[in-house]
């Protein structure tokens, strides 16, 4: 049991690194849920057309997850080796390639903004409910264009301060932002203090001012206290960047960046298998994904705790603490979700009433949150050892072990379940989830062998 339970000075560490990661992302999800809750009351088709496009941005904002996370993994090696030249390097690094990933996915979201939108409506539906989707779909996704590229810098800033440690600042930037979104969405959706009725573009809008004012915030703050992080000092001085640390991110990183990109971009077209069983079951999963986000953020903070931990320890060449920690990671963060699981399970129930939308949706949502609270432990365990894989520069193996999974075992599943059979949608969206059982044990077989324990920089 020693092997994988903690001592309490452990635990400390770990819950000082994840509860403002918990926080942030907590607050975030929570206000997420009051936004769409707000959307819900203006109508199905509102929602369904946000929820699309949120969708598609997932696939933008996981992406730049990767990106960051390539440069990402040499900069928690270079805190852990004290390191500060190396930390403002692989900073620059993701500056460019984060500036880069934002041109390219505002000119592919906007040049094929019909057809990626209509991708999730080629299910049962009114032909009227369609038409009105899309366009509210085209509304939204105009105006959160413009809110890529603080997004792209604030992930940068963040991810840059969380490899050192530094959770709170993040935190505290994110927790305004937030704030700040919510209350304009209330103002904006609903035309309070005698401004117009927005609807769907008062949500886009107040998601966007949200964004610079966490930009500003997080840019400000490290620059003002640049003594304490001094990567900044001198960063936008020149854009040099060792030639070998280039290489050696390029190596390392891009079967991660490429990993992530299709990693959610799986994600979406699983979302599109479901989606051609009707209308219904894309307001119903949005509903449920709303209320999953806000409980996930139990094992992401842990997941993020495993990279800074593990990273630093291998940075540190402390080899085998590392593989002690991620043993105790991966089995605290699996016992936290069956509890998250249970509560998530009582309040399926509940939480769907408060849309105003049709029964029929509302009973689809409660099941899809009950089978995503069973396989939560699951998921749980797999996230964490994609981080710990990740966090000795193993990127070929994630690839293989997520993405790859995904498009060769997941989306076929989910392809053939909805065109082929006559299962409900409950039972194949179960089935789909449950393949997360094989990468439990592919991953747990490859964290004790230890092939992830190296140290990637010099």
């Amino acid at each position: 049991m020693r092997r994988i339970i903690g001592t309490k000075k452990f635990y400390m560490t770990v819950l000082a690194l994840a509860i403002p990661i918990m926080i942030q992302n907590g607050i975030t999800n929570l206000l997420s849920l009051a936004d769409n809750i707000m959307i819900g009351q203006v109508g199905t088709e509102q929602m369904s057309g946000v929820a699309i496009v949120n969708q598609l941005m997932f696939v933008f904002n996981v992406s730049i997850f990767g990106v960051i996370s390539g440069a990402g993994i040499f900069g928690a090696q270079f805190w852990g080796e004290k390191n500060q030249d190396g930390v403002r390097y692989t900073f620059r690094f993701k500056i460019m390639a984060s500036l880069l990933m934002t041109v390219l996915a505002i000119a592919v979201l906007w040049g094929f903004r019909t057809e990626l939108i209509s991708f999730y409506l080629k299910g049962s539906g009114d032909v009227g409910s369609i038409e009105e989707t899309l366009t509210y779909g085209k509304q939204y996704l105009f105006i959160m264009l413009l809110g890529l590229l603080p997004f792209a810098i604030s992930q940068t800033y963040a991810s840059t301060l969380r490899e050192g440690g530094k959770t709170l600042p993040p935190m505290i930037a994110a927790l305004i932002a937030v704030v700040l979104n919510c209350t304009l969405n209330y103002v904006l959706i609903f035309g309070k203090f005698g401004l117009p009725v927005f609807g769907v573009r008062g949500a886009a809008i107040a998601t966007v001012i949200a964004r610079y004012v966490e930009c500003t915030i997080l840019t400000i703050w490290i620059h003002r206290n640049h003594e304490k992080h001094t990567f900044i000092e001198r960063a936008y001085r020149s854009i040099y960047m060792p030639r070998d640390l280039v290489g050696h991110i390029f190596v390392k990183g891009t079967p991660l960046i490429v990993n992530e990109f299709l990693w959610s971009a799986g994600m979406a077209t699983i979302m599109q298998c479901y989606s051609v069983r009707g209308l219904s079951v894309v307001a119903g999963m949005n509903i449920s994904n709303t209320i999953n986000n806000v409980f996930n953020i139990v094992f992401i903070a842990l997941g993020n705790s495993v990279a800074i931990i593990v990273g630093q320890l291998l940075g540190a060449e402390k080899f085998e603490e590392a593989k002690d920690s991620a043993f105790k990671l991966m089995f605290f963060s699996f016992m936290s979700c069956v509890l998250v699981g249970a509560v998530m399970v009582v309040v399926a129930p509940f939480f769907p009433e408060l849309y105003n939308t049709s029964t029929q949706i509302k009973e689809l949502a409660k099941k899809f949150i009950v089978v995503a609270a069973v396989c939560m432990p699951l998921q749980a365990l797999t996230h964490c050892t994609y981080f710990t894989l990740r966090s000795g520069g193993k990127t070929i193996i994630t690839f293989i072990f997520d993405s790859f999974f995904v498009w060769t075992v997941a989306i076929p599943l989910a392809y053939c379940l909805t065109r082929f059979t006559g299962l409900s949608i409950v039972t194949v969206y179960f089935l789909c989830q449950a393949t997360e059982a094989i990468k439990c044990v592919i991953g747990f077989i490859l964290v004790k062998k230890g092939v992830w324990i190296q140290k990637i920089v010099q």
